[in-house]
């Protein structure tokens, strides 16, 4: 079950217990399901978990959600104890395979990081990711999410995704790790990728990639600001506002709606990634909307009225 499919049917089944669904989320909610074979697996699991903690007191259901998150191994080690007190939509939005919680290094939702390497390299991890790090093969497998990493030296770093892998050297590359594949980034120098069937590419500084289970396919320009999260800014040039969103999200916990209407407005700025309620206050401002609130995890943008 990828991500994007569990969180997907996290905030369909918070919206569906927070008693404000329309029939129009239910005929939406529907045709998610019949879209794809594994959402409606990935419903059903929901509807599973949902039944199995629907005996518990609603604020005990909810009391662990403001509390930090305890490292993976220790969480696998209590999880029995941890599951009792977790809300069912967080529960499914958290349902990874096993391998996200056994990886050596991770970010939970909005966290970035930026590691130092023995050997001079570095290593960045944006929101929701997950690596493991053998740098006596000079490997990392990226197991989910997405990650940039920077390697000065002629020592090659292969980067293992569920597609491919590449060899850096003398180069700088971010990988995203999508549900139908990869994306591969150049920013500096060449990289060397290897598909599933043993076919070798280069690409090159300033090119960008799909990598799937077919291939690599066509490269093209792209602009270094699409990579603004390696600096905690997250860019837009005459974006579609739906777009936006959808790549905001990734970066808040919880559940973030828009009515279908504001999907094609546009916004052009940089914005903090630390502070993503800000980013939404300023996007009300500028392009005449209403942020509604029902909790820090529940935010929902509307035009506002006249």
């Amino acid at each position: 079950m990828s991500r994007e499919v569990a969180r997907a049917a996290a905030q369909w089944l918070a919206l569906l217990e927070s008693g404000a669904a329309t029939e129009r989320d239910h005929a939406a909610l529907q045709h998610w399901r019949d879209s794809h074979p594994q959402h409606e697996q990935t419903w059903q699991k929901a509807q599973s978990l949902r039944q199995r903690f629907s005996g518990l007191p609603k604020a005990l259901a909810m009391a662990s959600l403001d509390r930090p998150q305890p490292g993976r191994r220790a969480l696998l080690k209590r999880a029995l104890g941890v599951a009792a007190l977790v809300p069912t939509a967080w529960l499914i939005s958290r349902q990874l395979p096993i391998e996200v919680w056994r990886a050596d290094l991770h970010t939970v939702t909005g966290e970035r990081k930026r590691l130092p390497l023995a050997d001079g390299s570095s290593l960045q991890l944006n929101t929701a990711t997950a690596v493991d790090v053998d740098l006596a093969q000079r490997r990392i497998t990226l197991v989910d999410g997405e990650l940039a990493l920077n390697v000065p030296g002629s020592t090659a770093m292969t980067v293992q995704t569920r597609y491919g892998e590449l060899r850096v050297s003398q180069a700088q590359v971010c990988v995203r790790q999508l549900a139908a594949g990869c994306r591969v980034s150049v920013l500096k120098g060449a990289v060397q990728v290897r598909d599933l069937s043993g076919q070798l590419a280069i690409l090159h500084a300033g090119q960008q990639a799909p990598l799937n289970a077919s291939g690599l396919g066509a490269w093209v320009p792209f602009d270094v600001q699409q990579l603004g999260w390696r600096d905690g800014v997250l860019t837009a040039q005459n974006q579609l506002l739906g777009d936006f969103l959808r790549e905001l999200e990734r970066y808040r916990p919880g559940v973030l709606r828009w009515d279908s209407s504001l999907e094609t407005l546009r916004v052009t700025g940089s914005f903090r990634l630390d502070d993503t309620d800000r980013i939404l206050n300023l996007l009300a401002s500028t392009l005449g909307l209403e942020v509604q609130a029902r909790t820090r995890y529940w935010v929902t943008l509307r035009k506002a009225l006249a």
